[in-house]
């Protein structure tokens, strides 16, 4: 008797090994904020506006690398719906990210170096904001990487440039 309830009793622990090895385990809050952040890319590149915009909270903010590109919501979602409706949106690919997050786990902030199709190595930083629905961009900052030995060139043909185009 006592050898058939320990046979039992080992097939049921293997039984049980099987499922805790097979069941999908939740992914980590890192893992879930990296996996919006990688999405928003993918989207991008695939000109998917639906997909993309749902990344953003509503009362989301893009900040572009123009001066003038300071987007809310309201404002960046036409944007990008006729940027897309063309079948184009943009490429860039992470190389570096670091996250960190609040306390309480629902505030994560992010740096990534990304590099673009047509500019070349930026910054994205920004926040994201854990919502019912899981990890939403608050706010996301693309800026230009600029070499400091190149940044007073820079800088100067910049002020040239509202020089010429300030009214």
């Amino acid at each position: 008797m006592a050898t058939g309830f320990l046979r039992r009793s080992a097939a049921l622990a293997g039984l049980l090994a099987a499922l805790v090895i097979f069941a999908p385990a939740k992914a980590s809050p890192q893992a879930e904020a990296e996996a919006v952040l990688d999405s928003l890319h993918r989207y991008a590149s695939e000109a998917a506006l639906e997909p993309y915009l749902s990344l953003f909270t509503e009362d989301g903010v893009f900040l572009g690398t123009d001066r003038s590109e300071r987007w809310p919501m309201a404002e960046f979602a036409p944007y990008v719906a006729a940027r897309f409706a063309t079948g184009t949106g943009w490429t860039y690919h992470p190389a570096e990210r670091q996250l960190a997050f609040s306390e309480d786990g629902t505030l994560a902030w992010f740096d990534e170096v990304v590099v673009g199709t047509r500019m070349g190595p930026c910054r994205g930083t920004g926040v994201l904001r854990k919502t019912a629905e899981g990890w939403r961009i608050a706010h996301y900052s693309l800026t230009l990487l600029v070499p400091n030995d190149l940044a007073q060139g820079v800088v100067d043909r910049i002020h040239a440039y509202e020089q010429e185009h300030t009214p």
